[in-house]
């Protein structure tokens, strides 16, 4: 997949807004994460009925699908990649800071819902050090920020961002070692 066919934060938004699912695009972006990250395994066509979203009335067409699809993949490849490469699908850095990171909370609440419709059974088989990742992107997705300083609220987005994209790997590379145990597959 090239830079040009990658699904980016504007361009999900527009879908989201489009199709009147009643979600943001981290969100959306963070529960197929967590979907995948649990086990789950989807394509473009089935998104929206795997993470059980459903737009008011509005059919996705040929074209929302495809973008769909090129965001399933993208985002199983990037999960997969052994340089690391993932990232949480947020807003860009020239956005306001207070955007930024609720984008971050609502990105960690899409994933734990994602993680969650993957499957119980690979919840209750975690390691410890997964167990807590889970804990900690759970109180992520609870908080509000209070703002003071800007550089160090800076720094701090900047940290959780790092923690929220390292989890993510770690979830995935976790469960996808356990081949067969993770949530439904839908092809």
């Amino acid at each position: 997949m090239t830079d040009a066919d990658e699904v980016d934060h504007d361009g999900l938004q527009a879908l989201a807004r489009r199709l009147r699912l009643g979600t943001s695009a981290s969100e959306l972006h963070g529960s197929l994460t967590g979907y995948l990250a649990g086990g789950g395994a989807v394509d473009g066509n089935a998104v929206l009925g795997v993470l059980e979203l459903d737009g008011e009335a509005i059919d996705p067409t040929a074209q929302d699908l495809a973008l769909l699809d090129r965001l399933a993949r993208q985002s199983q490849a990037s999960l997969a990649d052994a340089e690391l490469g993932f990232e949480p699908l947020l807003p860009a850095d020239d956005r306001p800071l207070h955007e930024r990171a609720e984008a971050v909370v609502e990105w960690c609440r899409g994933f734990l819902g994602g993680f969650g419709l993957a499957g119980a059974a690979v919840q209750a088989s975690l390691s410890g050090e997964a167990q807590e990742v889970l804990r900690d992107l759970g109180t992520i997705a609870g908080s509000s920020f209070d703002f003071g300083n800007e550089s160090e609220d800076e720094d701090a987005l900047i940290e959780v961002h790092e923690f929220v994209r390292m989890a993510a790997m770690l979830l995935f590379a976790e469960c996808g070692a356990r081949e067969g145990t993770g949530g439904n597959t839908v092809h």
